[in-house]
């Protein structure tokens, strides 16, 4: 599979209660062109990635609605944006408009991935953003045929990407991980959110020795 067929393969998912980043402009916070940006910088990475060997294919559960369903790009806010593509060499094309959001997972996330060089592509095991039936600015867990769909995509990404391990935020991304990583490593790292953050930066850092 392509980048190009990945994106197609994403594009077609089509779930009640969620919001397909790549397809849908929120009304509140996008800008007119807003899910054409989100696209076309995943394709961009995704072809960057394709050419580079992977170390590690960090994965969390589902975007947040501060986060990739504001970016379009996993474990990634408004903040962390032009940092994910400069890191691959490319130019963010911020969807939203307004004060950029924070999201607390992000940070955490980008906060390490400033001390790491290796190359380190991220995703989510459902990439579009669950929310509650009419509040689409919350958030909730995807359920188990919105699993089935992600982990069957993830399984596509994992055969493009080819990284040496998976690291998984929490324990729903590391049963997904699991289930799908053949002989690589899965290494799980507690998710940042609720808590964890501590004990994910010292993870973290050991894995990568920084």
């Amino acid at each position: 599979m392509s980048p190009r067929a990945f994106l197609a393969a994403l594009g077609g998912l089509d779930f009640a209660h969620t919001f397909h980043p790549y397809r849908d402009r929120c009304p509140a916070h996008d800008r007119p062109d807003a899910p054409r940006r989100r696209a076309r910088m995943l394709r961009q990475l995704l072809e960057r990635a394709v050419a580079t060997e992977i170390d590690a294919l960090w994965l969390g559960r589902d975007p947040g609605h501060r986060g990739a369903r504001r970016t379009g790009l996993a474990l990634t806010d408004d903040l962390a944006l032009p940092m994910h593509m400069e890191r691959w060499g490319l130019q963010a094309l911020r969807p939203t408009r307004g004060e950029p959001a924070r999201e607390a997972t992000a940070a955490a996330v980008w906060g390490e991935l400033e001390r790491i060089d290796a190359a380190v592509f991220l995703w989510n095991v459902f990439p579009l953003h669950p929310h509650e039936p009419g509040r689409p600015l919350s958030n909730r867990p995807h359920d188990a045929r919105e699993r089935r769909a992600g982990e069957a995509l993830l399984a596509e990404l994992i055969d493009l990407l080819r990284p040496r391990r998976l690291a998984a935020l929490g324990a729903d991304a590391a049963r997904a991980a699991a289930r799908l990583s053949g002989e690589r490593e899965v290494i799980q790292m507690r998710h940042p959110a609720r808590g964890g953050q501590r004990v994910f930066r010292a993870q973290a850092r050991a894995l990568y020795g920084s």
